[in-house]
């Protein structure tokens, strides 16, 4: 079973805990070679993917031969079907939809089966199968999968298989956003397999070959900005949002992180920020990546914020957190190669290098608080993607950090990453314990070479206004700047008001 987000291996169902070949894990022999479980899957657990003799299937290595495949099967009349849109019902939609059409379905269906019997009927009827999905390679160069934003790109037993002759010909790479068209599954197969890319991250697949590759494009401070300041009647919290715009003003390309003791109000912060990129930068691709969260605070960003919203709950285990934040960068770098401009807010990283920490294979050289010494380069990684390209697109990343949790591990690791970032905006529990919010310190927050970002004017009486409130205890001047710009509409009539 994929469901801990491990990258799926032909061989990893078949391997015992010795590593000898075996039958799979929780599984006894019983007579003439049958495996059996030891016990029932529950009805709520999810189906691991089957391939059967799918990765044997010998038309599905000959190019030509599968493209001849997808054009037979969409020879058909009649309207095609989208996966994506049945994929993303609910189990009552999916019932509904199949009392409509008449079909036959199994005692009790679940949701896979019902899925099933949609996509047979549409191969009977021989129309187009199209699925929009993100390539997950598999090891030992067998092909890969496509895995759905819905599942938090997690494996699942109807993630499409994408045949390796298509990865060859194409050059497709983790990440890679592909609209493709699907046949449907075999008998003792779980899973559909692509015949046919339609294209490849909204262009030919035949093109892949000219995108510059991520790393090899010029990283620069960012130019431009992303003003969070919207309209009085947006849902967000737009008083914080000013306050963000004048004392730490963000950039496409930015490297930021918002340090926040607990109960500081670090999540309203980061809903807020989501809301106004939406509202003001549409065009932007917004990915909100939840890792070691509370079930109910993800579903409250889902109705909240309408960006893409990728979880890995605290239930879940470290290699599902993992997973998820690789699927995420993944896609994040290759829609930067195609001059996307993509902003990735992150709670949090301390939680997200905790998970690396654990997966991260003994090495005996471990650093205080139990960290091991090569666990955070990973999340290094991932941090440091965030850049201006030089002529393409960016990567803005915006990430918590734990502090004062009481852990010794969380300090080491907001240690290791305070620096790192282009910008940084401290949350201070004495404002919030005063319930002042939003409960920025003013003396700690501020972005690296802020005067790319502002305009020359404003930048004058950003300077005046922070030499003004510098005597001030920390609170006190936080709570003058809060009242002052409570006082006008905007930042703009705010700030004329300042005196030089």
């Amino acid at each position: 079973n994929n469901d801990r987000g491990e990258r799926p291996s032909r061989n990893s169902k078949f391997k015992n805990k010795s590593g000898a070949q075996g039958g799979p894990p929780n599984q006894k022999k019983k007579g003439k070679g049958r495996w059996q479980d030891k016990k029932k899957r529950s009805r709520d657990e999810d189906s691991p993917i089957e391939f059967g003799e799918l990765l044997e299937f010998e038309l599905l290595k000959n190019f030509e031969g599968v493209l001849q495949l997808a054009t037979d099967l969409r020879s058909g009349e009649g309207e095609g079907l989208d996966f994506n849109h049945i994929y993303d019902m609910g189990l009552p939609e999916l019932r509904e939809k199949v009392a409509a059409a008449a079909l036959e379905t199994p005692y009790a269906p679940n949701r896979d089966q019902l899925l099933n019997v949609l996509i047979a009927k549409a191969g009977e009827q021989k129309v187009c199968i199209s699925s929009v999905g993100i390539f997950e390679p598999m090891e030992d160069n067998e092909g890969g999968l496509l895995v759905y934003e819905r599942d938090s790109y997690r494996v699942k037993a109807l993630c499409a298989y994408v045949p390796q002759v298509f990865v060859e010909h194409y050059g497709l790479q983790r990440g890679h956003i592909i609209n493709a068209q699907l046949h449907p599954h075999r008998e003792n197969e779980s899973c559909p397999f692509v015949v046919c890319v339609n294209d490849v991250m909204g262009r030919d697949p035949n093109t892949l070959s000219e995108i510059v590759p991520f790393t090899e494009g010029v990283p620069y401070y960012p130019l431009e900005r992303i003003l969070m300041e919207s309209d009085t009647e947006s849902k967000s919290d737009n008083l914080s949002m000013r306050v963000v715009d004048c004392l730490t003003p963000v950039g496409f390309g930015q490297r930021g992180l918002i340090v926040a003791p607990p109960r500081t109000g670090k999540t309203v912060l980061m809903q807020g920020m989501a809301n106004s990129i939406q509202k003001n930068y549409p065009d932007a691709h917004l990915i909100i990546l939840l890792i070691d969260e509370r079930p109910e605070e993800v579903t409250d960003f889902r109705r909240q914020v309408s960006g893409e919203v990728i979880s890995s709950t605290f239930d879940e285990t470290a290699e599902s957190h993992v997973h998820a934040a690789e699927m995420v960068i993944e896609k994040a770098r290759r829609m930067v190669e195609v001059g996307r401009d993509v902003i990735i807010l992150l709670d949090s990283i301390t939680r997200l290098a905790r998970a690396y920490n654990t997966t991260m294979p003994s090495s005996g050289k471990i650093l205080s608080g139990g960290v091991e010494a090569n666990a955070l380069q990973k999340p290094k990684r991932f941090f440091g993607s965030a850049r201006n390209i030089e002529g393409g697109g960016s990567l803005t990343i915006i990430a918590t950090a734990l502090v004062e949790t009481g852990s010794k591990m969380d300090e080491v690791i907001f240690e290791e990453f305070k620096g790192t970032g282009n910008m940084e905006l401290h949350l201070d529990r004495g404002l919030s314990d005063k319930r002042i919010f939003p409960a920025l310190s003013m003396d700690k927050s501020g972005t690296r070479k802020e005067e790319l970002l502002y305009h020359p004017d404003e930048i004058l009486k950003i300077y005046s206004l922070r030499r003004a409130m510098k005597g001030l205890p920390s609170t006190d001047a936080m709570e003058m700047l809060i009242q002052r710009i409570k006082k006008t509409n905007t930042n703009a009539e705010f700030l004329m008001s300042v005196s030089r």
